[in-house]
């Protein structure tokens, strides 16, 4: 993956996030009698029609393709909860609501694989949407607080996709900082090396005499 091939290069592909996604677990209604799936992941199932059951997102996306069973949407994708959050991202310009940490990547595959299984799917998108927005504009707007003084930044509730994009700027924006203070750390440490102990004046020397 790009992130770990180079170690410079501290960010993922969006599509490098959302495999990583396809590991989160959704809850499925299947409409066939299957046994049990061993994966390397885990077990999954049995599946019994109409028996609702837990699986990981990139398995649901596959028995959907088939059809072979409905998704359902989680419970923070429906328009109320969207709503309450989007409502209270804006009243908190330097807070971020606690979503899940992909739920960007969760809500593309469900929109991409399972509209069909999404109440007021149109709706929900463009909340999902407006929330992003005013995500970002407070990540922007954070950013733009950055100064030579800086050592840390704290961005609590930042999902996956956010973390991917604000990551290598924050990188290089604090090594730019500091590259550019070093020359006068250093200077200073020079200064400071260079500066003669003072001697205690302890008298005239007395010479040693010979035996």
């Amino acid at each position: 993956m790009a992130g770990q091939s180079d170690p410079h290069l501290s960010i993922f592909s969006p599509s490098e996030v959302e495999f990583v996604a396809e590991d989160e677990i959704v809850e499925i209604v299947p409409n066939i009698r299957m046994d049990a799936l061993n994966m390397i992941c885990g077990d999954f199932g049995p599946f019994f029609p109409q028996i609702p059951t837990k699986v990981p997102l990139w398995l649901a996306v596959a028995l959907k393709k088939r059809s072979k069973c409905t998704i359902r949407t989680p419970d923070w994708m429906t328009v109320d909860r969207l709503t309450q959050v989007l409502e209270a991202e804006r009243e908190s310009p330097r807070e971020f609501q606690p979503l899940p940490f992909h739920y960007i990547e969760i809500s593309k595959l469900l929109f991409d694989d399972a509209r069909d299984d999404i109440s007021d799917a149109y709706l929900v998108r463009s909340l999902i949407e407006d929330i992003r927005d005013v995500r970002f504009h407070k990540v922007e707007t954070g950013l733009e607080t950055i100064s030579g003084r800086t050592h840390a930044v704290k961005l609590k509730n930042l999902s996956a996709m956010e973390v991917n994009i604000v990551r290598p700027f924050m990188v290089r924006t604090l090594q730019a900082f500091y590259k550019h203070d070093s020359p006068q750390m250093i200077q200073q440490a020079d200064n400071t090396g260079s500066r003669a102990t003072p001697v205690t004046d302890r008298g005239p020397r007395r010479d040693l005499r010979r035996r």
